[in-house]
């Protein structure tokens, strides 16, 4: 219903600027919507949010087939263009780009003109925020990107480095924080605003929870810097999410939640073996929340008290039907009207890396990371949490897939943490419990997990066992991770020279290979 209003009242902005001052005069009808109702109620400016809020998240070819399956969340039981893919290691979609410009982007940049001319701040705020993190999400999939010259009527556009891009997000979130912090009782977001009902305050901890993860991106390229915004962040008077309560839930503004469409609908998405392998290893009550059974009982005569049943990321796949009765994503989510963005657990663990490395925290690596596991457990309502936290002796279990004779798509696990904290463990043990336990609470929102992996190396993820890489778009080693995203094939046609100088900018070739600026390929701690 809300998107039909936001949609309605878009058309009469359309018609009611298209008259002339002289109809409007004559024409007036007592009832009908004015310009100065439509300012008086913000929506002059609050109609564009929806759109650029709800096009944070990509859908399946964005997402669902790329970096979900990068870090083995979920895995598909389809041979897409028979087998080769994103999945594999073979480049066949890039499309994240064009929603983050065509859907973000272009928006706030038409919005900001119009709320900048009536004085409307926090507005102008509001947009720039939801371009940091739009942008900072589409940079973690191909290193630069067009920021700076956005909207620039030149043939060639140039792209802005990632340390010009993230010293320029720091810049503007202390803009950002600096209005809203002017203003914590504004009043006017409230329409347009269907997580935080336009609390300000809640937008505040949004700008810093976002700061503070922008600068644990940063902790081996620029350690300095990544402290300093860092800590910047962890002492703001305005806060951050630590409790669920402050949760940021994106509402689906009456569409589907995009996994379950893919998943029970088209049959393209089910659980991941890793999945698998680590809920079922540590016997995670969480399993229940996230997965369904499989409704193949001979599928896991490895562990039947654990009904569940993955497949493997870049599996060797034959037919869609193989592996259609494997688990599912849990059935309840067919039926959500939002999704997780920034959680408590989120921020709690990355507060604990941040202790971890020794930067100004109010409490210890141990006391966050424990946090962060029962802040999961409280979002997903589940129990058991206690002993979860006690066990020093369970592990992630090796794989292996039913429907394969010998060891095709099975693998030994390399994951050798244990849950519980061991305080006498080296500084790389502890990151890798922080990183596992991070991995398991970001369940249908992983593009920040996948900076991480490939940031830290962690948790220890199986590898590909197809792996199509080739000169095409660059080779991955059979024991690594695909590293980015290559640039979008319409720059590549339209922006020949602005791509060749974001190559520069990236510092090696513009292939599936290249690490970005963060993702240093160096020791986690100096």
């Amino acid at each position: 219903m809300k998107k039909i209003i936001f949609i309605f009242t878009a058309m009469f902005m359309f018609v009611f600027s298209s008259c002339t001052d002289d109809f409007l005069d004559t024409n007036t009808h007592p009832y009908q919507i004015s310009d100065e109702s439509l300012k008086a109620d913000f929506n002059h400016v609050g109609a564009f949010y929806p759109t650029m809020l709800n096009n944070i998240f990509g859908d399946q070819i964005e997402h669902n087939l790329a970096h979900e399956s990068f870090v083995r969340h979920l895995a598909t039981p389809t041979p897409f263009v028979g087998g080769v893919n994103n999945t594999t290691y073979y480049i066949r979609w890039n499309t994240y780009w064009n929603r983050i410009y065509n859907n973000i982007m272009a928006p706030a940049r038409q919005v900001k003109q119009i709320a900048e001319a009536d004085g409307a701040v926090v507005f102008v705020e509001w947009a720039n925020l939801i371009q940091i993190i739009g942008t900072s999400r589409l940079s973690a999939y191909h290193g630069p990107i067009i920021y700076s010259e956005f909207g620039s009527p030149e043939q060639d556009i140039f792209y802005d480095s990632e340390e010009t891009l993230y010293n320029t997000w720091f810049q503007q979130l202390d803009q950002v924080l600096s209005v809203f912090k002017a203003n914590t009782d504004y009043v006017g977001l409230k329409n347009f605003d269907a997580s935080y009902g336009g609390d300000v305050n809640q937008w505040i901890k949004v700008a810093n929870s976002w700061r503070l993860m922008l600068a644990m991106r940063l902790s081996k390229v620029k350690p300095a810097l990544a402290k300093e915004q860092a800590e910047k962040a962890i002492s703001d008077d305005g806060g951050l999410i630590e409790a669920n309560a402050d949760n940021w839930f994106l509402s689906l503004y009456g569409g589907p939640f995009r996994p379950a469409r893919i998943c029970f609908n088209w049959g393209d998405t089910r659980m991941s073996a890793t999945m698998e392998s680590v809920l079922v290893g540590y016997e995670d009550p969480r399993i229940e929340n996230f997965f369904d059974p499989a409704t193949d009982d001979t599928l896991y005569p490895d562990h039947p008290d654990w009904p569940y049943k993955g497949i493997r990321n870049g599996a060797f796949l034959v037919a869609k039907d193989d592996r259609l009765t494997y688990s599912t994503i849990d059935e309840s989510f067919i039926s959500v009207t939002e999704r997780r963005m920034l959680t408590a657990s989120d921020i709690l663990f990355t507060l604990a890396e941040a202790a971890l490395r020794g930067w100004n925290t109010p409490m210890t690596a141990q006391e966050y990371y424990e946090a962060g596991v029962r802040a999961s457990f409280e979002e997903w309502g589940a129990g058991g949490v206690d002993a979860y936290l006690a066990d020093d002796a369970k592990l992630p279990i090796d794989y292996d897939d039913p429907k394969e004779t010998g060891d095709v798509n099975d693998f030994v696990s390399r994951m050798d943490v244990t849950v519980k904290w061991d305080e006498g463990a080296s500084n790389e043990v502890k990151l890798d419990k922080i990183m596992t336990q991070k991995w398991i609470s970001s369940v249908h929102n992983t593009i920040e997990i996948w900076v991480d992996h490939r940031r830290t190396g962690y948790p220890k993820l199986p590898f590909n066992y197809q792996n199509d890489s080739n000169s095409d778009w660059g080779v991955i080693p059979d024991d690594d991770f695909l590293r980015r995203m290559p640039f979008v094939d319409g720059e590549r046609n339209n922006n020949p020279a602005g791509v060749a100088d974001a190559t520069e900018k990236l510092g090696g070739p513009d292939e599936i290979g290249t690490r970005l600026w963060w993702d240093t390929g160096g020791p986690n701690f100096p």
